[in-house]
């Protein structure tokens, strides 16, 4: 039979997948077992659904010839026929265990390890050959496939009799750079196994040797056994004493496909009227598409150690769409489907334990582990902020002392329950500053005079933060206070009073900067907030300015706009020179447009013209000199 070319164009991206994708060699081996456990649950399902379908004990079989460098991994599973190896080997990143559970969707689900079709051809790292015979539940015919990678592949008719997968790779020779003998060696492929299959649910079993003692004192006789390498005791359901933290992590990394070891593990079990074991992690990093609706939340969902579902949303709230883990539960039926579950009185049960046991474990965190909470807040702070946000503050209490805010105390973290303990004597209100980072807030005009004067500042650096705030509300009967907004109150009474005779006293050129702004700015005023500055500017109560910047930067035709306040510092030079041009009765119009001008630009906004700005400071520039 003529060699049948791979379906991709890609004798490139074979290469890729065997030399690339991993990094790993021993990786193939839990793949090509990943791959027939995948064959032997879908048997079982196709044996709950039709009558026709025997299960005849299910395992997976490795077997070595080191004489001729051959490893097989052997399965009496599904099976696949001519058109399965034409689609499903043939074709380099199609995975038939994907298709398999997507023809599924409406049916129920069941347990498919490998959903991205590239593990197969891991094989070739090791494989200089592949060989896969191969005969499918109910039909006569079996089939080989075989390749040598990048020269394509063929099929043709084989003489197995029996329903099932057997792969027999042809081991490459050793050389320089890696001893491929070693997938040839059977202690060796024992801790292969147990360090990367351990968990999978049917028996791998492989001829080993044993030693045994003989009927004479102090004879053995060595023996050749058909033994089960795996324990098929599931991480979860172990003693959690005879578990090490290497386990755990190397369960997550396998289970989740993550390069980097969990921050946080959680395992326990609850007993009651709903009991369950969990298995959950906190990841160190945010997966790529963590903040888009590409990532899929939720746990993998199994009962008495029987596959259900994977992404169960329903097992934890959104709040907590970090955590990575799984259920197992014997309350859980095995019958019910995807809508039910969905509503599923014992689903609520444990999703309010789960939710309960992940705010426990952060609190602790907070109090025992500093460090390591900072490092998960950097990552997944803006979750729990957006979940004490949404719905309209519903889950602010579980939430609110969970949250982090770099402030004006050190540029360090703190919760608002550590700010609160730190206020000033009859400090009112939680002082907070808007901004892009915290060099920038620092620089405002507004922050200046608060800080000097001892009062701690809140960093908000996140597009969530204020919109969150203003949910809030308060914290501890202490309301939010953005030092952007024009109502700030430090001032003692001599001093409001002091600021109020100078409005009063400076009405005239503070409305007539107003009118030459043309309906710019809402307000000009004096501020006492003032103190090196000239200007800034500020918003009324409502909506911010950078509540202003982010609605409009979501939709760029919103046109939506904060009221503008023009804070003018009284007592700067810049203010008192003003008054001499306004006394004179000239150019107030072209100061006043570069007063707001230098406000925008301080606040982050563009100034609407450019060249007239430049063309304005040069006018007045030259006068100044005269």
């Amino acid at each position: 039979m003529a060699i049948k070319q791979f379906k991709t164009e890609s004798k490139r991206l074979l290469d890729l997948m065997a030399n690339s994708i991993y990094t790993n060699k021993d990786i193939f081996l839990r793949e090509l077992i990943s791959n027939a456990s995948d064959a032997l649950d879908k048997l079982h399902y196709l044996s709950l659904t039709s009558s026709d379908v025997k299960e005849n004990d299910p395992h997976i079989e490795i077997s070595v010839d080191a004489k001729n460098r051959l490893l097989t991994i052997s399965d009496n599973g599904i099976g696949m026929n001519r058109e399965d190896l034409d689609n499903n080997l043939g074709t380099i990143a199609k995975s038939g265990s994907l298709d398999f559970k997507e023809a599924l969707e409406n049916k129920g689900d069941v347990d498919i390890i490998g959903q991205f079709g590239v593990g197969f051809y891991s094989a070739f790292m090791v494989a200089d050959q592949i060989e896969v015979h191969t005969k499918k539940v109910l039909e006569d015919k079996a089939y080989l496939w075989k390749s040598t990678s990048n020269e394509g592949y063929e099929i043709k008719n084989d003489t197995q009799e029996e329903t099932g997968t057997r792969i027999v790779l042809h081991i490459k020779e050793d050389n320089e750079e890696f001893k491929y003998s070693k997938y040839l060696d059977k202690d060796e492929l024992q801790l292969l196994i147990k360090k990367y299959s351990d968990f999978i649910r049917y028996p791998i079993k492989m001829e080993v040797e044993v030693t045994k003692a003989t009927e004479k004192e102090g004879e053995t006789k060595t023996e050749v056994e058909n033994k089960t390498i795996n324990s098929m005791i599931p991480l979860w359901k172990k003693n959690k004493k005879d578990i090490k933290e290497e386990d755990y992590e190397e369960f997550y990394m396998q289970s989740f496909y993550d390069y980097n070891k969990p921050l946080k593990t959680i395992h326990y079990s609850v007993e009651g009227n709903t009991s369950y074991t969990a298995l959950l992690y906190i990841p160190s990093i945010a997966p790529y598409n963590y903040y888009t609706t590409d990532y899929k939340l939720g746990l993998k969902l199994y009962s008495k150690g029987v596959f259900i579902k994977d992404e169960a949303k329903e097992l934890v709230s959104d709040y907590f769409r970090f955590i990575r883990g799984l259920v197992d539960s014997d309350d859980i039926s095995l019958n019910i489907s995807r809508e039910i579950l969905q509503q599923d009185h014992q689903m609520a049960m444990i999703k309010k334990s789960i939710d309960k046991r992940i705010k426990s474990t952060l609190e602790k965190m907070l109090k025992d582990e500093r460090e390591d909470y900072e490092k998960f807040f950097k990552e997944f702070g803006a979750q729990l902020k957006f979940g004490a946000y949404e719905n309209y503050g519903q889950n602010k209490d579980v939430l609110i002392d969970l949250l982090l805010f770099k402030s004006s105390k050190e540029d360090k973290y703190t919760t608002l329950k550590e700010y609160v303990s730190r206020m000033k004597e009859n400090q009112k209100d939680i002082y907070y500053a808007v901004g892009d980072s915290i060099e920038k807030i620092k620089a405002m005009p507004q922050i200046e005079r608060l800080l000097d004067e001892g009062y701690e500042v809140l960093y908000f650096l996140e597009n969530v933060d204020e919109f969150m705030a203003s949910i809030l509300m308060s914290y501890e009967d202490h309301p939010f206070k953005s030092i952007n907004k024009g109502d700030v109150d430090f001032e003692s009474e001599d001093e409001k009073e002091k600021t109020k005779k100078e409005n009063e006293d400076n009405k005239d050129i503070l409305e007539t900067i107003k009118t030459s702004l043309d309906g710019k700015v809402d307000e000009v005023r004096l501020s006492a907030r003032l103190k090196s500055h000239p200007v800034c500017l500020v918003s009324d109560d409502g909506l911010s300015l950078e509540m202003e910047k982010v609605l409009n930067d979501m939709n760029q035709n919103a046109g939506i706009k904060a009221k503008r306040i023009l804070e003018i510092n009284p007592d700067h030079e810049l203010f008192k020179a003003l008054k001499k041009t306004f006394d004179a009765k000239e150019e107030i119009t072209d100061y006043a447009k570069v007063l707001y001008d230098q406000a925008l630009l301080i606040a982050g906004f563009k100034i609407e013209d450019p060249v007239e700005y430049t063309k304005l400071i040069s006018s007045l520039m030259v006068k100044a000199m005269q």
